[in-house]
């Protein structure tokens, strides 16, 4: 397992090395975070066939401006890809995610150790990527916004928005807090994770 570290990080690192790395690349809530990677895989897999290849993995992160050497990719996704794989499964993306964060920012299971405060520190870190203005709320504005970014097609229409923010915003005061973005991040069930 140490080989495959040390593969991944030298495909990627070069990239990072321009900023230090963020405590919230990887949240201490285990199925806070089997979400977020079931998205991002999900957004990864652009034909929807459960694998992600190195190019699709390549156009990733191109989009999102971490420019990796494809060759170091390459061969870090084949250490992952099983025999007879075309590119990586979920399960194969959780590894190869699980190495690079133990190999960049240290043991999942190290950071766990920290308790409760640092769960709400990695929530409040969450809720300010969709609280764009930084009041304190996030409205269906700021929500279309940060899925514009993601790519997803909700984010083309308003009332879809709106409807997505009605489901939690328990005081129907038309956005959410963050008291009711907790309640349902901590509601969420992770399916197959």
């Amino acid at each position: 397992m140490e080989q495959k570290q040390i593969v991944a990080v030298a495909a990627v690192k070069p990239s990072l090395s321009k900023a230090a790395p963020s405590a919230s690349f990887r949240l201490r809530n285990g199925s806070l975070n089997a979400v977020r990677l079931r998205r991002v895989f999900d957004l990864f897999d652009r034909n929807g066939d459960g694998e992600i290849t190195v190019d699709e993995l390549a156009q990733a992160l191109d989009a999102l401006g971490l420019v990796a050497d494809r060759d170091g990719l390459a061969a870090t996704v084949a250490a992952y890809v099983p025999e007879g794989a075309t590119g990586l499964r979920f399960g194969d993306f959780d590894a190869l995610h699980r190495a690079l964060g133990d190999a960049l920012f240290g043991s999942l299971d190290d950071a766990t150790a920290a308790g409760d405060d640092d769960d709400e520190v990695d929530m409040r870190e969450a809720f300010k990527v969709f609280d764009v203005d930084g009041d304190g709320f996030i409205s269906a504005a700021e929500l279309q916004e940060v899925l514009k970014k993601l790519g997803l097609p909700e984010a083309g229409s308003l009332a879809t928005v709106r409807e997505m923010i009605c489901n939690v915003d328990r005081n129907s005061d038309g956005r959410v807090d963050f008291g009711e973005f907790k309640c349902m991040m901590q509601g969420i069930t992770v399916w197959g994770a």
